[in-house]
């Protein structure tokens, strides 16, 4: 048995109970640096905790799967939040679910606008990173620090996930 799911626009408003949509459609901005450069301040907050807990940046290298898309697990970090933000102006798939018994619930799909970003709390459920049509280089903020940082679920009956018209 198959589920299917239709992914739908990264908005701020529906993208809220899952964490922060990072982008510069944001009332939090001012010029810093006299005036040659826009601050937009504060989009999300870097989660660590544990032992020698700490937040660190790396670009990640991610290569476009195929669709319709075949979820089959999803992961979690329960020590720390992770941020990505694209390195180019392409959009990419954000599969996130809420926890239903230490297990992910029914999954939500969004497409980022070109130029958007995510920050998932911790212990969010998630799909692993998933560019659209092309390889696409992230800025990726999450945590280091002594424990191991990752659950996986895999499903028993995996879910397929659709691209909305217009995407390839």
């Amino acid at each position: 048995m198959t589920r299917a799911l239709t992914a739908r626009p990264l908005t701020r408003d529906a993208f809220a109970p899952f964490g922060d949509v990072l982008d510069t459609d944001w009332p939090n901005h001012y010029p810093i640096n006299a005036g040659r450069c826009e601050r937009y301040h504060d989009l999300a907050t870097a989660e660590a905790v544990g032992t020698d807990a700490r937040a660190i940046l790396s670009i990640f290298r991610a290569t476009p799967y195929a669709f319709p898309l075949t979820l089959s697990m999803m992961e979690r970090h329960p020590f720390g939040s992770q941020a990505f933000m694209p390195l180019s102006p392409r959009p990419f798939l954000v599969v996130v679910a809420h926890d239903e018994n230490g297990a992910p619930g029914e999954p939500h799909a969004f497409v980022t606008a070109p130029g958007q970003g995510v920050n998932y709390p911790r212990n969010l459920w998630h799909a692993v990173l998933t560019p659209i049509g092309a390889p696409q280089d992230f800025l990726v903020v999450d945590r280091a620090g002594a424990e191991k940082n990752i659950e996986e679920h895999h499903f028993a009956a995996p879910w397929t996930i659709h691209l909305p018209e217009g995407f390839a």
